[in-house]
């Protein structure tokens, strides 16, 4: 038995499909994530090419669209449990050129831009009223990194009872094998994947 079959024998894997009303986020695509000195590597960048056009495709249908940043108090006061294990995140602060969302994601007037302190787009912030008032009843999820805060923000767009879509073409991760392996997780038991070409296509 091969480990799909594991997953289907325990009744997983089926999809949860699209609605009628999206809204696009884009998780941490700043800077800082684009260079492997920093945070960035494996197919981060490639991850943001394949944004640029679902984003503009998004913009012209006139769905809801987040930004995520993580950012940093200067003296670190509110940081927390997240930066004793991933120290580097500190530099991550409000002015620092690492924070900044990379050049080709910048936002437009109207697009939440949501300062974050931990991995999911969600936890302590606005996000679920605004896309509940906005009446969006699926998320589709770009983003860095695939095993962390995508990961992390799919989790709880599912714990909201949101339809989620992790646009696999568009999220990223500095190393491949947690890619891979969570996209495949994350497709058993929370999202659906699906292609940006062919959200495009279908709406």
């Amino acid at each position: 038995m091969n480990e799909l079959d594991i997953y289907s024998r325990q009744g997983m894997g089926a999809s949860i499909g699209m609605g009628e009303s999206p809204a696009l986020i884009m998780v941490d695509f700043v800077v800082g994530f684009t260079d492997p000195a920093h945070f960035g590597g494996g197919n981060i960048t490639d991850a943001i090419a394949c944004t640029v056009p679902l984003l503009a495709h998004a913009r012209q249908r006139g769905w809801p669209v987040v930004h995520t940043r993580v950012v940093y108090a200067d003296d670190g006061a509110d940081a927390g449990a997240f930066t004793r294990k991933a120290t580097g995140l500190l530099k991550l602060t409000e002015t620092s050129p690492l924070s900044q969302i990379v050049p080709e994601l910048q936002p437009l007037p109207g697009e939440l831009v949501i300062r974050k302190r931990q991995a999911s787009g969600f936890f302590g912030t606005e996000l679920a009223g605004w896309l509940q008032w906005r009446r969006a009843d699926t998320l589709l999820v770009t983003g860095c990194t695939t095993s962390g805060c995508v990961r992390a923000t799919v989790v709880d767009a599912v714990s909201h009872n949101m339809r989620t879509i992790v646009v696999q073409d568009c999220v990223g991760d500095r190393a491949m094998g947690p890619h891979q392996a969570n996209l495949f997780d994350m497709q058993q038991k929370y999202a659906d994947l699906m292609d940006s070409t062919a959200i495009m296509a279908r709406n």
